[in-house]
């Protein structure tokens, strides 16, 4: 049987491997129904975004670095979801955040922090319904934190608190594939797989609000 986690391998690589194209901080976030410009919009991008490679969203986030501290998003199309795409950034899985950019629509959001706390969001209608860190999937919040739990269960993502013998068996194989985890959680929802070939067009990029 193929291992569904194979395709998001990738977002698990660790510095100056092969398949590191995000790095050690970056947010993934899925917008059902609304188009880069709009998602642009909501992140508070001052002025229209440009088109742009994904190397040069890169080069942009790294001139900003301890200089202008600007924070950009780029955003394409896949199918009838938006796809935001932060390098260095984390803004779509904050909390304060998610009321504005997910009011009447769908969001969907996985945070990679090596230096902090990884993420996963799921907000509807300026709710967030569910949020958790990806290796703790036993300990959520939200208003409707039990919505995606069958999801999860297909996923490896255990939604119920493990007592302590099982959490320490399970520990090594929760923490290695959090991040894989998190995002077929979010292909589940979304549709949509996140695979290097979605960095390959022309991305939508704009400065966006903290």
């Amino acid at each position: 049987m193929a291992d569904p986690l194979v395709p998001f391998r990738w977002l698990e690589a660790s510095p100056g491997d092969r398949d590191d194209l995000l790095g050690e901080i970056f947010c993934v976030s899925f917008f059902r129904g609304l188009e880069p410009a709009e998602v642009l919009r909501r992140f508070g991008a001052g002025r229209p975004g440009r088109e742009m490679t994904f190397h040069e969203l890169c080069v942009k986030v790294w001139e900003a670095a301890g200089m202008t501290d600007d924070d950009y998003a780029g955003v394409v199309q896949v199918g009838e979801w938006g796809v935001a795409v932060e390098v260095r950034g984390f803004q779509a899985v904050l909390a304060e955040r998610l009321t504005g950019l997910s009011r009447g629509c769908e969001v969907v959001a996985v945070g990679r922090h090596d230096y902090a706390e990884d993420s996963f969001v799921y907000a509807v209608d300026g709710e967030v319904v569910t949020s958790f860190t990806p290796h703790l999937p036993g300990t959520r919040w939200g208003g409707d934190p039990d919505r995606i739990n069958e999801l999860m269960r297909e996923t490896g993502l255990p939604p119920e608190k493990l007592d302590e013998e099982a959490w320490e068996a399970t520990w090594d194989d929760m923490y290695m594939n959090r991040i894989s985890r998190a995002f077929l959680l979010a292909a589940k929802i979304t549709g949509v797989v996140f695979t290097p070939r979605i960095l390959d067009g022309p991305l939508l990029v704009g400065v966006i609000g903290s």
